[in-house]
């Protein structure tokens, strides 16, 4: 999957159900002001969070390939973010230059991440904690 270079936001959020229609809210602070206006279209694009057991976790990174991406969701990795992306979230990146979205970094940050979600060409990690450089980097 590609991600389009328009791409406004990017966030979790639960889908309500009413009536006949399902519903998401997209928090003010996703965006930025004159983003988004009332009674334009936008294309949104649904992804399953991805939650799953330390089994399942544990099964699926044992399945992986050299082919697929090289890291499972619930792996923990410690990673350096490298740029910022166009929404202001961290863009780390690992073997075979697959990247990783970490929200809520900047360039030069050191962090342990939980993988959340795991896609074809790209992952989204929460960060767990930040970790201070080494002396000899």
């Amino acid at each position: 999957m590609e991600i389009s270079e328009n791409l406004l936001c990017l966030f979790s959020a639960e889908v309500d159900r009413r009536d006949d229609s399902y519903r998401i809210e997209v928090p003010a602070h996703e965006l930025t002001v004159g983003d988004v206006e009332a009674g334009n279209v936008y294309r949104v694009a649904l992804l399953e969070s991805g939650e799953s057991s330390p089994r399942e976790t544990a099964e699926k990174s044992a399945k992986r390939d050299d082919q697929g991406p090289p890291i499972a969701e619930g792996d923990r990795r410690t990673v350096d973010i490298e740029d910022i992306g166009k929404q202001g979230d961290g863009i780390a990146r690992v073997e075979r230059g697959y990247v990783i979205i970490v929200p809520e970094t900047e360039i030069g940050d050191r962090v342990t991440i939980e993988i959340r979600n795991v896609q074809e060409n790209l992952a989204f990690g929460e960060v767990i904690e930040h970790v201070e450089p080494t002396l000899h980097e």
